[in-house]
């Protein structure tokens, strides 16, 4: 009887573990996929417009607007899975105030990048920006903090989504390779910067120990 109550409390545990980032993450697709239905079925795409416009005074308030915005329920269905899981895993392995931080780094590092280089009158939205952050900070705190923990994520990180470190390259075919490599940038920046307190406080520990 013990045990079996011993068991259902760890699954309680665990499911409130998991409760709050999985319905954040998930908010935020929802909000996304809300956002361009109305977009493409109301305002015939009318939204596009607030995207980010490299070297435009006016274009710099898209570095906020991006990533609820996209081209096409094609190009939003392309980034919801990765942006699910990426974002699920940033979220569960770190604390809830170092996931914003997170996020905002790669928005503004990834948005002034994209605003900075991209040839003009063109317009990039959509949240590939926070895939290719999330996949950078993960890859990146390995190195940064080196512990198992972040080693492991990292591992199961490439063997799932390796494949899209290519998209950070110069490419055709109306993809933002800009947004998608100033997002991997900030990722890394918040890496560094997160895993430089990481190593700060185990060092620390370890000497008062």
């Amino acid at each position: 009887m013990g045990q079996i109550m011993q068991e259902q409390q760890t699954e309680t545990d665990l499911w409130q573990q998991f409760k709050t980032p999985l319905s954040i993450i998930s908010g935020f697709i929802a909000l996304l996929w809300f956002l361009e239905i109305v977009d493409q079925l109301l305002l015939g795409g009318a939204l596009d417009s607030f995207g980010i416009r490299p070297r435009a005074a006016a274009g710099l308030w898209g570095i906020l607007w991006a990533p609820f915005l996209h081209g096409g329920f094609r190009h939003l269905l392309a980034n919801t899975a990765p942006l699910l899981v990426l974002g699920s895993i940033v979220m569960l392995s770190r604390p809830l105030r170092d996931f914003f931080t997170i996020t905002f780094l790669i928005t503004l590092i990834g948005g002034l990048g994209t605003w900075l280089i991209s040839p003009r009158f063109s317009i990039h939205l959509g949240a590939s920006g926070l895939v290719f952050g999330y996949f950078g900070f993960l890859l990146l705190s390995a190195y940064f903090e080196r512990s198992c923990r972040s080693i492991s994520i990292a591992a199961v990180v490439l063997l799932l989504y390796s494949g899209i470190i290519w998209g950070i390259l110069p490419q055709g075919g109306g993809i933002s390779w800009q947004m998608h490599l100033f997002g991997f940038v900030g990722g890394g920046v918040a890496a560094y910067l997160l895993g430089s307190r990481y190593s700060t406080a185990s060092t620390a520990t370890e000497r008062s120990n």
